[in-house]
């Protein structure tokens, strides 16, 4: 499991959760705001959550003295009089955070909600991504152990240029997706998740449906899809790049899949989720089909000596291995079982006639 360690740990300096109209990924986000990352040589880290699109009661589950939020959601470019502009509002704060830490090398934990709303305050995508991309430089100039989060939707024009290595040599990208993706790829594309079908195959289907809006809002929200009336669970496809794993066996970039319980808030296998446990079960029947031959009232099996007398008892018929005996075959060649009705000898049949 991918996800508590991306929690837990600080390997990871930029995190982004990304949501889209079918399935919020806001269940990650207040795990992530209620998780203060830390390590043995500085465990103490604070976080600061910049609000723009929900407010920050609705992201906090309980107090913590690490923990400063900061609702920026009435502050809208055009009808605030005191507005100030986001950049230099979370620049300074913090700069400010920085000053009045304990230490040199305060773990700093930087949260964002969400992008696409800095992004149509600040108005340009270039600026925005300048922006993100300095306060990322900011954090990481104090210690190396600080670390970005960003929430924005899957559509969000800044989305293909965070994920860029050039942004940030470590990724951990978090993207929610409704149970019933996975079950109309199983269903329409016979194509299950893994361990029930092979990853080269799944990954071939499920990334260009899961990236086609319209196709994601039929599934969804169509005639036959579940709406929004979803269970407490959704799908996690998580992509990590770098993060220096000590046992040196994590590849450059890993995506796997992994459940969310939202009621317990912790991430569970796919297998032991409620709304894919029919295809586990469908899969694991397929994979072993019961043998025919059991539970009869008779033995429809062959012991070896029964096999072997079998294929010693010569087929009966009598042009057996004529056909090898011929050392030119001839073309439209005629072999004839005479019928027990036949008169087949060498008399001539008219000779009782005076012709």
């Amino acid at each position: 499991m991918f996800i508590p360690d991306i929690l837990q740990s600080n390997r990871h300096s930029l995190v982004i959760l990304q949501s889209s109209v079918s399935q919020s990924a806001l269940p990650l986000l207040r795990k992530v705001v209620e998780t203060f990352p830390g390590n043995k040589e500085q465990p103490i880290c604070e976080t600061l959550l910049f609000c723009f699109l929900h407010l920050s009661s609705s992201l906090i589950n309980r107090d913590a003295d690490s923990l400063t939020a900061y609702d920026r959601i009435s502050s809208v470019p055009g009808y605030d009089d005191d507005w100030i502009d986001p950049r230099d509002f979370i620049s300074n704060t913090v700069e400010n955070s920085f000053q009045h830490s304990k230490g040199p090398a305060q773990q700093l934990h930087v949260v964002i909600d969400s992008v696409d709303t800095l992004l149509s305050d600040v108005g340009s995508v270039a600026e925005s991504y300048k922006f993100l991309r300095g306060l990322l430089s900011q954090l990481l100039a104090r210690t190396s152990s600080s670390r970005l989060t960003v929430h924005l939707q899957n559509t969000c024009p800044l989305l293909p240029l965070l994920v860029q290595i050039s942004f940030s040599s470590t990724l951990a990208q978090l993207t929610a997706h409704s149970p019933a993706l996975l079950t109309h790829l199983a269903t329409e594309y016979l194509t299950p998740p893994p361990p029930a079908s092979p990853e080269p195959k799944f990954w071939g289907v499920f990334l260009p449906v899961s990236e086609r809006e319209s196709d994601l809002e039929r599934i969804i929200f169509g005639p036959d899809g579940e709406g929004s009336g979803a269970s407490g669970e959704f799908v996690v496809e998580v992509i990590l790049r770098g993060g220096g794993d000590p046992s040196g066996r994590r590849k450059a970039v890993e995506r796997v899949l992994e459940g969310w319980d939202v009621m317990q808030g912790s991430s569970v296998q796919l297998t032991a989720m409620e709304s894919l446990k029919k295809l586990f079960c469908k899969a694991r029947v397929e994979e072993a089909a019961p043998d025919p031959t059991q539970n009869l009232s008779f033995n429809l099996n062959l012991t070896p000596s029964q096999q072997q007398a079998r294929s010693q008892v010569p087929l009966p018929y009598v042009h057996e291995g004529k056909m090898l005996e011929m050392k030119v075959p001839t073309a439209g060649s005629i072999l004839y079982d005479p019928d027990s009705a036949d008169d087949i000898d060498d008399d001539d049949p008219d000779e009782d006639l005076d012709i």
